[in-house]
């Protein structure tokens, strides 16, 4: 019933925490009357440690803009990732694609964040469907870009490390042969 309260709180009811969200970094392509449409169409959604935000294969029309805390992304109950900066997106996938949700989404802590129903572009004028369609996209690019960056940064610096580890192994190898050489040359 609690959590039920606090899904219902809407963002235009919350003077403070509008002012904090047109600073997030991917809201501010909105201008004022923009942010005022998406704010009708979103709510701020409180979870407590261990809430399961997302459940990998599910479908809706959901994004959502972590606010404050900590959530781990799960795929088949393996944490793979967790997002903890103001502003992280997450939930973006399946609009993209129409899929289903491809990972769990859970709280680590407890965590605020701003969920926004997209589907209601869906009944915007045509001009507006199109502005908003170019900003979401523009934010959903900027996000996939920055987690395409961290993945190749974290590949290069695993190919580095088994780099490292494959010529240590073949110095050990290299030991191990010129110890069993002086071994055998010991035994005669």
């Amino acid at each position: 019933m609690r959590r039920e309260m606090m899904d219902k709180e809407t963002l235009k009811d919350n003077i403070e925490l509008v002012q904090h969200l047109k600073n997030l970094p991917m809201l501010q392509f909105f201008g004022k009357e923009d942010l005022k449409k998406i704010l009708n169409f979103s709510k701020v959604k409180k979870y407590k440690a261990g809430d399961m935000i997302i459940e990998e294969g599910g479908s809706d029309k959901w994004v959502y803009f972590l606010i404050s805390g900590k959530v781990k992304v799960m795929k088949l109950g393996e944490e793979i990732d967790v997002l903890q900066r103001t502003g992280d997106l997450f939930g973006e996938m399946c609009i993209i694609d129409g899929g289903s949700r491809s990972a769990s989404i859970c709280a680590n802590e407890d965590v605020v964040c701003l969920a926004m129903d997209v589907s209601f572009a869906d009944n915007l004028v045509a001009d507006d469907q199109i502005a908003f369609s170019a900003i979401f996209y523009q934010i959903v690019a900027e996000v996939l870009a920055r987690r395409l960056r961290e993945t190749s940064e974290e590949l290069v610096q695993e190919q580095v490390m088994k780099n490292i580890l494959s010529n240590r192994l073949k110095e050990v190898n290299e030991e191990l042969i010129r110890a069993k050489e002086e071994i055998t040359r010991l035994k005669k």
